[in-house]
């Protein structure tokens, strides 16, 4: 049997988050790096540098890039440019007959997020969105406990994401580039992850408030904090609570914690790593881990990506739930 084509991909925005998925996929040598794409001629030498042995076409320009998508023999691209680059970019990619994979958020807003999605069907092109976080092993053991019973009915779910210092990118504190705060760039992976872990359920009421300097705040403002209680399907609860320059008392505080009828677990982060997470099931006053992990989880939702354009799969329906994370966050937002 012969071994699928890897891959020929275009990486769009080559900054840390781009660079850190780049290396990945190198890392695997799952796809060929065909291309590469930023404004910043500086580093887009230093990258094409550090990649010379694939040969990688560089492009400071996106429409320059796609013009030769077909000399190139270009299967998809990786955007990872500013929050109000992705829809303009993905939908100019799929116009063009490739593939897309995206940071978070998936768009600015729901509106964007349904009109990506639509142009994914119509293109027949696969749409992966970087919630990376259901791609940790805790998380994954933690949906299937879920799916099986193993906390019974779970009614309840705490979340938070509070970071002790914010971006330090500009574009990140204008809305209209960012498309707002922390709410933007924390909150979507835990509104994600959450419904993700419940099986994806309606979401049958948002309440929440985006604040800024403790000021309570509406529409699209680059937020510090962000609180909300979003109810779920047959009257399940999640409230989650984000934050940029938290007195968090360490670099950051993650966690998901999940309460049911028969359980609960608890999937937070180790000593405010970032990188290091443990899954802890919870029964009346014990406390049992399940899992540690660290930084290999990181790239893997990028992976899996690939490894379905490899197998030359296409539209995926299930990147439908990204609009949903989008339509809570613009419920938040008000």
């Amino acid at each position: 049997m012969s071994r699928p084509r890897r891959p020929r991909l275009g990486f769009v925005g080559l900054g840390w988050i781009g660079a850190m998925r780049l290396e990945a996929v190198a890392g695997a040598r799952g796809a060929e790096i065909a291309a590469l794409c930023d404004a910043n001629p500086g580093r887009l030498e230093s990258t094409a540098r550090n990649h010379s042995a694939a040969h990688p076409a560089c492009f400071q320009e996106y429409g320059e890039l796609l013009a030769r998508a077909g000399d190139l023999r270009l299967d998809g691209v990786v955007i990872a440019t500013p929050n109000s680059l992705h829809a303009p970019q993905a939908l100019a990619a799929f116009d063009s007959g490739l593939a897309v994979f995206c940071q978070k958020p998936l768009a600015l807003t729901a509106g964007e997020a349904r009109e990506m999605v639509a142009a994914s069907r119509r293109a027949g092109r696969r749409l992966g969105v970087d919630y990376s976080y259901r791609f940790t092993e805790g998380a994954r053991r933690l949906r299937a406990a879920i799916a099986a019973g193993g906390l019974g009915r779970v009614f309840h779910v705490e979340t938070a994401f509070h970071n002790a210092y914010g971006p330090d990118k500009p574009w990140c504190f204008d809305p209209a580039l960012s498309g707002g705060g922390a709410l933007m760039d924390l909150g979507v992976h835990l509104i994600d992850l959450a419904l993700w872990l419940l099986g994806d359920p309606a979401v049958r009421a948002v309440h929440g408030a985006a604040f800024r300097g403790g000021v309570r705040e509406r529409g699209r403002v680059v937020d510090d904090f962000a609180s909300a209680r979003i109810e779920v399907g047959e009257g399940a609860v999640i409230d989650l609570a984000v934050s940029w320059n938290a007195h968090a008392g360490r670099d950051c505080d993650i966690r998901t914690a999940l309460f049911g009828t028969a359980g609960g677990a608890d999937f937070h982060n180790v000593d405010g790593s970032f990188y290091d997470f443990e899954l802890a099931r919870l029964a009346g006053r014990t406390t049992t881990v399940e899992s540690r992990e660290s930084r290999d989880w990181m790239g893997k939702a990028i992976l899996d990506w690939v490894d379905h354009l490899a197998a030359g799969r296409g539209f995926d329906p299930e990147v439908e739930r990204s609009v949903v994370v989008s339509e809570v966050v613009d419920a938040i937002y008000g």
